[in-house]
C-alpha cells in the first residue's frame, strides 16, 4: 500500500479504532476516513455500500462493534447479535461489492469454545459449545470470521481476521455497567481510594486465567497485517501469557495505590475457566506484542486520570 491510500477505519473514535489511526498516522499514512456513527449508521447497507462508493476506499478496516462485559451480554442479547452481525456484514459484504481488495476484520477470542485445549488454537473454532455468558457476542463474530474465509476462499481476495485477548488500554470503556473487566477493576479501586480506601468487592471467585494485550500492541498487529499479505484468513493476537483474575486485581490495586480490603463476590458468575491465545502463527509472521503488563497498566492509569473529569459524568 501506498502512504496516500485511502483506508478507512471502522469505530474509529472506539479504543481499539482510535490506536489503529494513531499508529497508521506516526507510520506516515496520510489519507485515513472515519465517520461517527451520527454520519454513518453501519447497520444500514445502503448507506455503507453508498459511503464505500462515493469515498472510493481501497482498504477497510473493521474495528467497530457493540461491546461490552458479562453483565451487558446477558442483558442485550439481542442486541449483541444483531447489531454485530448487520454492523460487519455490511461492511464485509459493501467491501466485496464495490471491489475493495484488502479487509481486516477484527473480532474476539470469545469465538472459541468454552472448554476448548489450552492455549487456544485458530483451528479450536467450532469445535465445542461456547461460553453461554458471550455467547450473542460470539456468534456474531464468528459468522464475520466465516465471511471473510468464504470471501477469500471464492475469490482470492485479501480478507483476513484478527483474534485479539482482552484488550485494555487509553481510551477504553470505564462505565461499570458495559466496561470489561480490568478497566471496571481500575475505575473500582480508584473510587474506592478516594473514598478513604474503602473495601472493593469484585465478581467471581477470581481464579479464572486471562491474558490482556495493551491496545497499542493491537495496533500494531493491524498495522502489521495491513502492510504484510498473510498466508492464512485467522490468526490470534496476544501476548501468550496469563495471569489469575485475583492477581490481575492486585497488579491494578497497587498501580491505582488503593489499600483497602478486596472482597469477592462467589455468588457473581466467573465465566470461562481460563483464555490464553496460542499466538504462534502471527509470531511465525513476523510479528508479537512488546508492551508488558505493567507497563500498560500505568500508562492506563495515567490517562485516565488525565481524563477523570469525563468519567465522572459516568456515574457508579
Amino acid at each position: 500500500m501506498n502512504k496516500d491510500s485511502k483506508i478507512y477505519i471502522a469505530g474509529h473514535r472506539g479504543m481499539v479504532g482510535s490506536a489503529i489511526w494513531r499508529n497508521l498516522q506516526s507510520k506516515g499514512y496520510t489519507n485515513l476516513v472515519g465517520r461517527t456513527s451520527k454520519e454513518l449508521d453501519l447497520r444500514n447497507q445502503a448507506d455503507v455500500n453508498d459511503f464505500l462508493k462515493s469515498e472510493q476506499v481501497e482498504v477497510v478496516i473493521d474495528a467497530a462493534a457493540r461491546v461490552g462485559g458479562i453483565l451487558a451480554n446477558n442483558t442485550y442479547p439481542y442486541q449483541f447479535l444483531m447489531d454485530n452481525m448487520l454492523i460487519q456484514n455490511n461492511l464485509i459484504n459493501g467491501s466485496f461489492e464495490t471491489g475493495i481488495q484488502k479487509f481486516i476484520f477484527l473480532g474476539s477470542s470469545c469465538i472459541y469454545p468454552k472448554l476448548a485445549a489450552q492455549p487456544l488454537k485458530e483451528k479450536a473454532l467450532l469445535t465445542g459449545s461456547l461460553e453461554p455468558t458471550n455467547e450473542w457476542y460470539a456468534i456474531a463474530k464468528i459468522s464475520g470470521v466465516k465471511a471473510c474465509e468464504a470471501i477469500r476462499k471464492q475469490y482470492g481476495l485479501d480478507y483476513v481476521s484478527l483474534m485479539p485477548t482482552n484488550l485494555y488500554g487509553t481510551h477504553d470503556n470505564f462505565d461499570l455497567k458495559t466496561s470489561h473487566v480490568l478497566p471496571a477493576m481500575l475505575r473500582k479501586f480508584h473510587e474506592a481510594k478516594e473514598n478513604g480506601n474503602t473495601p472493593v468487592e469484585l465478581w467471581g471467585s477470581g481464579t479464572p486465567m486471562r491474558e490482556f494485550l495493551f491496545v497499542d500492541d493491537m495496533a500494531e498487529a493491524v498495522c502489521f497485517a495491513f502492510e504484510h499479505k498473510l498466508t492464512e484468513h485467522l490468526y490470534n493476537v496476544g501476548c501468550g501469557s496469563d495471569l489469575t483474575i485475583k492477581a490481575l486485581a492486585e497488579k491494578i490495586q497497587k498501580v491505582v495505590g488503593h489499600t483497602g480490603e478486596i472482597v469477592w463476590n462467589s455468588a457473581m458468575p466467573d465465566g470461562t475457566p481460563r483464555k490464553l491465545m496460542d499466538v504462534s502463527k502471527l509470531k511465525n509472521e513476523g510479528w508479537q506484542a512488546r508492551t508488558s503488563l505493567d507497563e500498560g497498566l500505568n500508562k492506563t492509569y495515567d490517562w485516565f486520570l488525565k481524563n477523570i473529569e469525563a468519567f465522572k459524568e459516568v456515574k457508579m
